[in-house]
């Protein structure tokens, strides 16, 4: 109960400081800020899992760690969709940070919803865990055979409920979720629709990456804390990674190598259960593995352009060789470097 509340009053803390005192208008993170801020969130959950080590011991630490890992690598992948949306709707970047911000908080209460429930079910029910490998298993299958670009925000079922029940301006009015009409009429503005899209893509994202963390582990605590701690990060690595997200190119892949894993130790568990630090090594290669792959492509990449240039420009260089010929195009002699004359005259003589 100590840790529970210590680490409530930990967030509480964080998010009055990040969203309301520091970030209070909105605005879109600097790369320097969204930096920092990635920095400050990776920080203090790798504080947060020392005082796990010194209190719970290091079995558990190892569980946070992994499950961290796992939610922060899943959480790239919310990026993609995150821009898509805020593509679709035109959202203008200084009004991105207002939607993530209630994205984050709604996704504190439906992900506490959600894991106290499969706590309850897997502590009850153990052939749920082969329920929950499952769903890991349709996940890897959806991300192997679907992209992302795929996803359209029309075809979500809540953003057509909400349309039918409330009426929408056409227009965006600031940082508001609602006005008023001429008439005193009172209307929701895109931006709440995109909150809407975004809360619903996050339950989406809940469903899938929720039961990879109860491979790892049952503890209510240990899962709820790592998926929170990488939750909130999320916007800040959101203005981080958004510009370059996509030079990952491996890192969707990586991710679907680790889910892949998770969802057999899910299904073997009653065969082999396997270690938590060999499973944190695992994803932690996977991960370093995608990542690095990613940037010695991008490189590669940059370097092929670069040639390419290069070549274009030798090119281009060669061109104006005509123009250094005795006789113009005109049929006017133009005057040779002097070394060419000197040649010339020795020729004629």
């Amino acid at each position: 109960m100590i840790l529970w509340s210590a680490f409530g009053l930990f967030i509480v803390a964080m998010l009055l400081l990040d969203l309301g005192v520091l970030n209070r208008r909105s605005h879109a993170l600097s790369l320097k800020e969204a930096a920092l801020w990635s920095g400050v969130w990776i920080f203090s959950a790798l504080v947060f899992n020392f005082a796990i080590q010194q209190t719970l011991g290091i079995e558990m630490a190892g569980e946070f760690l992994t499950g961290y890992l796992i939610e922060k690598s899943l959480s790239v992948d919310n990026i993609f969709v995150f821009i898509i949306i805020f593509s679709y709707f035109k959202v203008s970047p200084a009004q991105q940070p207002r939607v993530l911000k209630w994205g984050i908080l709604g996704a504190l209460v439906m992900r506490g919803i959600l894991i106290g429930a499969g706590a309850v079910l897997i502590e009850r029910f153990h052939w749920m865990t082969y329920v929950f490998g499952g769903i890991l298993l349709l996940t890897v299958a959806k991300m192997v055979f679907l992209d992302n670009d795929s996803f359209n925000p029309e075809d979500n079922l809540l953003l057509r409920l909400f349309r039918r029940m409330m009426p929408v301006s056409t227009k965006y009015s600031g940082d508001h979720f609602f006005i008023r009409d001429h008439a005193g009429k009172l209307l929701a503005t895109p931006l709440l629709l995109v909150v809407v899209v975004v809360e619903s893509s996050d339950l989406i994202f809940a469903l899938d990456s929720i039961p990879a963390i109860f491979a790892i582990t049952h503890d209510p605590f240990i899962v709820y804390t790592s998926n929170i701690f990488a939750i909130m990060g999320l916007r800040a690595l959101y203005f981080l990674l958004a510009g370059m997200a996509r030079h990952f190119h491996y890192l969707k892949p990586g991710i679907i190598s680790i889910l892949f894993f998770v969802a057999v130790k899910m299904l073997i568990v009653d065969l082999y259960k396997i270690p938590t630090y060999l499973s944190l090594v695992v994803i932690g290669a996977i991960l370093t593995i995608s990542i690095v792959a990613s940037i010695f492509l991008r490189r590669n990449e940059a370097g092929e352009h670069a040639e390419k240039e290069s070549v274009s420009d030798e090119a281009g260089a060669g061109a104006p060789v005509l123009q250094s010929s005795a006789v113009s195009l005109n049929g006017k002699r133009k005057k040779l470097p002097q070394a060419q004359q000197k040649k010339q005259e020795v020729t004629h003589s």
